[in-house]
């Protein structure tokens, strides 16, 4: 009776199919949302430090030891319309991103790539406008990376934050490709999509305290 029962759970165990692309882990959520989110999570610490960093430094515009500098505040130079321009062409981008997650979702391949190429040019869009405005600091009494303390901590910030921006356009771009060959998951767009959104959060609050508050 043992002998013959045993075939039979056999045949049902093999019957039963699991997902080969769902790896839950104990919170209920894919290794790779975990990973993800675990980044996200690091990447708080890291962008608080630099925060803190720049409200302490901002009104001190000292000199910085062995370099010739000037005592400006970088805050005289901040262009607050053209900045708020290209905060808001970032802030679009994340519902351009919903949108691909949408699209993903539904299968729907040519949605998928219009909304994944306009996320990946207002991403471009943003960068190029921050290029811009370093530029103009530059140029206006060489307010640049070394001019002051202040100075330091402000392009530390802005530029650690430029850096994920072009990081998130590349993780655009590889979906994007990808997408024509079809071998991309909903999770994936997912995934980045989180990283993405994360990214204009971190904008929104950087904006604030750097060109807002005095």
């Amino acid at each position: 009776m043992t002998n013959a029962a045993a075939p039979q759970i056999e045949d049902i165990a093999s019957e039963v199919e699991f997902p080969d692309d769902e790896h839950l882990t104990a919170t209920g959520i894919s290794n790779e949302k975990l990973g993800m989110w675990v980044y996200l999570a690091s990447d708080i610490l890291l962008f608080g430090g630099m925060i803190s960093t720049y409200m302490i430094y901002r009104n001190r515009p000292g000199n910085i030891p062995g370099l010739a500098g000037n005592t400006h505040r970088i805050s005289e130079y901040f262009d607050i319309p053209f900045t708020s321009m290209t905060s808001f062409i970032l802030l679009m981008s994340s519902l351009t991103m919903v949108l691909s997650v949408n699209a993903i979702i539904r299968h729907d391949y040519a949605r998928l790539r219009l909304w994944l190429s306009t996320t990946a040019l207002l991403g471009a869009l943003f960068l190029g406008g921050q290029a811009y405005e370093f530029q103009s600091f530059v140029s206006k009494d060489n307010m640049g990376f070394t001019a002051n303390v202040g100075a330091s901590a402000f392009y530390a910030l802005t530029g650690l934050h430029g850096v994920h921006v072009a990081i998130g356009v590349i993780m655009l771009l590889v979906l994007l490709a990808l997408s024509f060959g079809r071998t991309i998951k909903p999770e994936a767009v997912e995934v980045v999509g989180l990283y993405w959104h994360f990214v204009d959060i971190v904008w929104v609050v950087i904006f604030t305290i750097v060109y807002l508050i005095p």
